[in-house]
């Protein structure tokens, strides 16, 4: 159960005489709903309100049932209409009979920079709960006399909001505590206000309302852009009336018990973003583990990374001989020395030690991303149509193609008819991805490409991490650039102030130090990795 769930279920034990026990000594609500019927002649007779063309009241029959005695019409069973049943000292009533002022909206105001008067609107009867008539404007003063005296908002006054989308039906209840300066204030075109009599206790009257609120929500009349609550429609609900005692025990309970309904909405939502939170925070523990050689063991039999990176890097030279790849001028090797590390470029040679995050296991070795690469690749960004692609129509991939871990082929634009398409743009099976360009949550997602797309290219906002296709596990790469740890090294390689868009250069990429195990160690954790995930997503939490 939720906070709110929870705050409306206590409502409904309130309104339903179920929260605090009666007590046979309490004057019966008919009494005084009869006393509240002589306030309002009495104020029809002093012209304070007008007298209703058909009055109604509702009275129990003898068989104990609700009926409803509408002008001068035959009183009609309404057992089928009221929505509960309630405790035999209480008494059905319609909010127009409890309250002591015709029940409508107030007036379309005219506003002035300053005044004496300020302008109740919805937004001062803010969704917490509470008012804040600092958010009201002040009332042209020309128009102030166009105000009877009964129309200022006054202690004790509920509030309904009876315009738009979002805060229709919203209730609040206005006291003296509320002003600012003792300024008069007046509502406006936009809220219901209704008054109780002296014979209510005004609190029971509102929380009666805060029941009703869901149910008023869904009474708006008009078009999805502006709905309305109607003032006939609220003064004809159906209120439960208890004893004038009760009422001050139902407040006065509801008053210690809904706080604490508050701290338990409070503590429910916290227990909901840990569990929403917990398997992304285990996953990601689960990915460090496998970075750092803590998730499989090592097998003395796999062949160490480090004569991997020489076969690597024998079938580099041999393609840059051929003249298919390009020798990178800044490519580096790391290497161990007396329980260091060091890093050589060229004839240049430091110790690296401070750059490394954790140490590894014997059989692996640190690298510079650029070790196992070929090549980086990055597309175009033409003018495109933003439509499906029809069959045989190439397309550009947004960077939301690129997810954490997959690939979305459906994410692309259509690529004009014109634009000449290079093959070093071309997107395939296999390929390791990553974005470069755009938010910050969405730069340095990295994916593998599974199964062939179909006529797609890169954008110039996503990358190609080209490598060898038998000595290198694009998987696990991912894998390890996806890790706590390789993500610190991504976020410190973006450039850009503003969240809403970061780079990344192609040569910072290469940088990227990377973890890298035997490879078959690779397969290994990217199995083992798997399991895992796939038994953390079918967990219930």
């Amino acid at each position: 159960m939720t906070g709110k769930q929870l705050k409306n279920s206590i409502l409904q034990m309130a309104v339903q005489g179920k929260l605090v026990p009666q007590d046979p000594n309490d004057e019966p609500a008919s009494v005084l709903l009869e006393r509240i019927r002589k306030e309002k002649e009495q104020l029809v007779k002093e012209g304070k309100i007008k007298k209703e063309k058909n009055p109604s009241y509702i009275f129990r029959g003898a068989d104990n049932l609700p009926y409803e005695k509408v002008g001068k019409n035959e009183p009609v069973c309404i057992a089928d209409e009221v929505p509960f049943d309630i405790p035999e000292t209480w008494e059905w009533a319609r909010l127009k009979d409890l309250a002591i002022k015709e029940i409508k909206r107030g007036k379309s105001p005219k506003y002035a920079d300053d005044s004496n008067v300020y302008v109740f609107a919805q937004k001062c009867n803010v969704k917490l709960g509470r008012i804040d008539i600092s958010l009201a404007k002040f009332l042209d003063m020309k128009t102030f006399d166009k105000y009877p005296v009964e129309e200022y908002m006054t202690d004790g006054d509920i509030i309904i909001n009876s315009t738009g989308n979002g805060t229709l039906g919203r209730i609040g209840i206005f006291h003296d505590s509320d002003r600012i300066n003792d300024f008069v204030i007046v509502p406006d075109s936009h809220v219901t206000i209704i008054r109780a009599g002296n014979q209510m206790i005004e609190d029971y009257l509102f929380f009666a309302l805060k029941y009703h609120q869901p149910y008023l929500e869904k009474l708006g009349e008009g078009s999805t852009n502006q709905t309305e609550l109607r003032p006939s429609t609220v003064a004809e609900l159906f209120i439960p009336v208890p004893p004038i005692g009760e009422q001050e025990r139902i407040v006065a309970k509801l008053l210690e018990v809904l706080p604490m309904a508050d701290v338990y909405g409070i503590k429910e939502k916290a227990l909901q973003d840990y569990n929403k939170d917990f398997p992304i925070q285990l996953k990601k523990s689960i990915l460090q583990e496998a970075v750092q050689g803590k998730l499989v063991p090592q097998d003395p039999d796999d062949e160490p990374a480090y004569v991997l990176l020489e076969r690597i890097r024998a079938e580099k030279e041999q393609l840059i001989k051929a003249g298919k790849i390009k020798r990178d001028k800044h490519e580096s090797v790391i290497f161990r020395r007396d329980n260091s590390h060091y890093e050589k470029r060229g004839s240049k040679e430091e110790n690296i030690d401070e750059i490394i995050p954790f140490e590894l296991p014997d059989s692996w070795e640190w690298i510079r991303l650029s070790a196992i690469l070929t090549s980086t690749d990055a597309g175009k960004s033409p003018q495109c149509e933003n439509r499906p692609r029809n069959n045989g129509e190439w397309g550009v991939i947004k960077t939301t193609a690129i997810q954490d871990g997959y690939f979305l082929a459906e994410e692309n634009k259509v690529l004009p008819l014109n634009f000449n398409i290079q093959e070093s743009m071309v997107v395939h099976h296999g390929d390791l991805l990553i974005t470069r360009a755009g938010p910050r949550n969405r730069t340095g997602v990295i994916c593998v490409v599974d199964g062939e797309p179909e006529y797609l290219i890169l954008s110039d906002k996503t990358v190609r991490l080209s490598y060898l296709r038998d000595l290198v596990n694009p998987y696990y790469v991912m894998t390890a650039l996806s890790s706590p740890a390789m993500q610190y090294l991504v976020i410190d390689a973006m450039t850009g102030m503003a969240a809403s868009q970061v780079n990344i250069s192609q040569e910072k990429m290469k940088t990227f130090l990377l973890p890298l195990p035997p490879l078959n160690e690779q397969q290994r954790i990217v199995d083992e990795v798997g399991k895992i995930f796939d038994r953390i997503d079918k967990l219930n939490f």
